[in-house]
Order: C-alpha cells, then sequence, then structure tokens
C-alpha cells in the first residue's frame, strides 16, 4: 500500500503541477524560516504566529517546516503525495483561520481589510489534481517505488 502511496507514472502533467505548487509555495516557506526573500525568519515568524495570531507554537512550527520543506520534496518528487496532502492541510488551515473573512477576492484593488482565499483555493486545487495524479516525470518517487 505504501509503495502504491510513492508510486508515479512518466507523465509530464505530475512534473508540471509539482514544479508549479514548489516555486508558488517555496518563497513563502523561505521567509518563514530563513528570512529569504524579504522575510522575517524562523524567530520573527514565530513571533508574530504565536504572539499576533496567537497559534500554538506547534501550529507554528507545522506551518513553517510545511511550506519550506514540502516544496523541496515536490521539486525532487519524493514522497509526493505526502507533502501534497500537506501543502493542502496548510492552505485549508490557512483560509480558516486568516482569509475567510476577507471573502474570495484578493484584494487587487486595496479596498478590502485583507486579501480573500481566491489564491489558497487556487493552490489546493493544484495539489488535489497532484495528488490524484502522482509525482510524474522526472521524480525520485518514478525512480525509487514504481515498476
Amino acid at each position: 500500500m505504501f509503495t502504491n502511496i510513492l508510486s508515479a507514472n512518466g507523465d509530464i502533467t505530475g512534473l508540471i503541477l509539482r514544479l508549479t505548487i514548489a516555486f508558488i509555495i517555496f518563497p513563502h516557506g523561505a521567509q518563514k524560516l530563513v528570512g529569504w526573500f524579504g522575510g522575517h525568519g524562523f524567530k520573527g515568524t514565530m513571533g508574530f504566529f504565536t504572539g499576533s495570531v496567537h497559534l500554538p507554537y506547534i501550529v507554528g512550527l507545522s506551518v513553517i517546516l510545511i511550506e519550506f520543506f514540502a516544496p523541496v520534496l515536490l521539486l525532487v518528487g519524493l514522497g509526493t503525495r505526502i507533502a501534497t496532502v500537506g501543502i493542502i492541510g496548510l492552505m485549508i488551515g490557512i483560509i480558516l483561520t486568516a482569509h475567510k473573512q476577507n471573502g474570495f477576492f484578493m484584494n487587487w484593488g486595496g479596498d478590502q481589510k485583507g486579501e480573500g482565499f481566491e489564491y489558497h483555493l487556487l493552490v489546493i486545487g493544484l495539489a488535489i489534481a497532484l495528488l490524484i495524479e502522482g509525482a510524474g516525470r522526472l521524480s525520485l518517487d518514478r525512480l525509487l517505488f514504481s515498476n
């Protein structure tokens, strides 16, 4: 059963989905964990999560680790479906805790209090497609776990 979760076909669709999600999510995780791309790094992010947002430490830690390491796993195609489940859970949590009150739309015009959840919903859709499709071409999942 575990091999089925990690197996992958040679289709290019999985590769495209993996790379798209990885390149979208990784900068956010890198901001939070190491301070790249103008982020505040681990200490600043955890201070915000636990102090301002009032997330439990373990939840904040999970957010940071999923946002940083799941895209790395997707990039190389290792544990793709497992990493994808983490990203789906992360996006659902972000919608429910930080964006649902702002409605669907992103704040393109700057005329609402915060950002909506359309971006997160788009990532969930891509991730569900990847969950079904698997890692696809050029993945460690395919190399290691497929016949």
